[in-house]
């Protein structure tokens, strides 16, 4: 008998608050969004386990970030678990702290930063299964960029380009797809 896997409707759910540690929401001016998309042949639970283990995020970033998870292992996932990671971008060296907003597996789950480069960062990731027992991983990221437009333009947007096409070649290295 097929098994099948249904995603729950979350449109409902706008998860955004309005505060982050010290951080306040910018207005919808200041605000970008990037969305990508990748694909894999893996089944959502496998896919998810991946995502599970925040020091995966260490094999999916680009090596020019010099990207390490700084929280001691092991880590259990969970809403409201803050996580600190070192990286360099363009040379400088730089603190993050996530924390965890939301938690539902194998769905779904959101971080922000709290402490970071960013005026704002909040960052959901989907898993939605496919035909075939696929896939599909969604990345919605709203932040604000330090600097302003002009410096978002020529740097910061690009910067995240490049970060999430070599995080979807790696993920299909990874897990297959």
């Amino acid at each position: 008998m097929p098994v099948t896997t249904t995603v729950p409707s979350l449109a409902h759910v706008d998860d955004r608050p309005t505060a982050i540690g010290r951080k306040r929401r910018p207005a919808e001016h200041a605000l970008h969004t990037l969305r990508a998309e990748t694909l894999s042949s893996v089944e959502i639970e496998r896919v998810f386990a991946v995502f599970s283990d925040p020091f995966n995020l260490e094999a999916i970033t680009p090596p020019w970030l010099r990207f390490r998870v700084m929280t001691p292992a092991p880590v259990v996932m969970r809403e409201g678990l803050a996580l600190d990671y070192r990286l360099r971008v363009r040379g400088l060296a730089m603190r993050w702290r996530s924390v965890i907003l939301a938690w539902e597996p194998p769905f779904r789950f959101v971080d922000a930063q709290s402490i970071g480069p960013y005026a704002w960062w909040w960052h959901e990731h989907r898993f939605e299964p496919v035909g075939g027992g696929g896939t599909r991983i969604t990345d919605t990221v709203e932040y604000a960029a330090p600097g302003g437009r002009l410096l978002h333009d020529v740097l910061v947007r690009p910067d995240l380009e490049r970060i999430f096409a070599y995080r979807a070649v790696r993920l299909r290295e990874l897990i297959g797809g």
